[in-house]
């Protein structure tokens, strides 16, 4: 299944990051994951993606800071950037990050649907929804 899109999703806790990689596996993509944004850049140097999907508030390196390390790897890389806030508020994270090209600003909790319409445009992927959606 070579053509399978690869997602690495990166978040610092467990419930969302698992959430994130079964929708997006029920949905047909390939999945990868990591803790931290520092994991994830080095797991993004091994095994290259498609689309990353990442937490802006998080330890050892925050979102804001992974996206720019993804970004000199990989210059057009599209980004889902996701937040529930920290010590501002989550909107301002996700403001910062909103002004990146390529990048889609999501607050936490969101809506599966969101993840997954923001998945499918960025990845221009429209006939995934009727043909691997159950």
């Amino acid at each position: 299944m070579s053509d399978r899109k690869r997602i690495l999703v990166i978040d610092d806790e467990p419930t969302a990051l698992d959430l994130l990689r079964r929708i997006l596996e029920m949905n047909g993509y390939e999945v990868m994951t990591a803790v931290n944004g520092q994991k994830g850049v080095e797991l993004f140097k091994q095994h290259s993606c498609d689309l990353v999907i990442t937490d802006m508030v998080m330890p050892i390196k925050d979102g804001l800071q992974t996206i720019l390390d993804l970004r000199a790897a990989a210059p057009g890389l599209p980004v889902i950037a996701i937040s529930g806030g920290g010590t501002i508020s989550k909107e301002r994270y996700l403001a910062v990050a909103g002004y990146l090209d390529n990048v889609v600003t999501i607050a936490k909790p969101f809506a599966i649907e969101e993840i997954t319409e923001a998945v499918k445009t960025l990845l221009h992927d429209s006939g995934r929804e009727k043909s691997d959606v159950a």
